[in-house]
This record gives C-alpha cells, structure tokens and sequence, in this order.
C-alpha cells in the first residue's frame, strides 16, 4: 500500500501534504525533524489519509492536492 496523507501543526495549524509507503515512520520522521521543509512547524498530527495499492495513482494523487484545485477540494473536503 501507499499512502497520500496531511499533516497538521500543532504549532500554526498549518498542513502538509505527502505520500509514503510507511505511514508511521513518515510521521515520526516529520516530528523528529529528519525533513527539512516540516522542522519548523513540529510536532504533527495525522488530520487525513488514504491509502492506495498502486504507488502511481497515489503520486498522481498527492500532486493534484498540491495544486490549487486540489488544494481547496482538501481544505473543503478532508480536513
């Protein structure tokens, strides 16, 4: 399985999108500060996921959140 997923900060309540294929140890790489980008904003919460059996739609997938459609389908949609 690979997983599309957002994070929220605690800190700002702002979001985060990426895709894995290991859920938990992403996250705890987010909050242990292994990713440059989310260091700041530590820790996160898991706020939505989905899990998706082939790694490419769940890519095609994490891209169209990253977009501006996309962007307010999740803001208005997910979380």
């Amino acid at each position: 399985m690979h997983y599309v997923y957002i994070l929220q900060s605690k800190r700002d309540n702002s979001y985060y999108v990426g895709s894995t294929g290991d859920l938990q140890r992403r996250l705890k790489e987010h909050n242990n500060g292994g990713k440059k980008f989310t260091t700041t904003k530590r820790p996160y919460v898991i706020a939505w996921y989905c899990a998706f059996k082939n790694k490419e739609r769940a890519i095609e997938f994490e891209k169209y959140l990253k977009q501006g459609s996309g962007f307010a389908f999740a803001r208005k949609r997910l979380v």
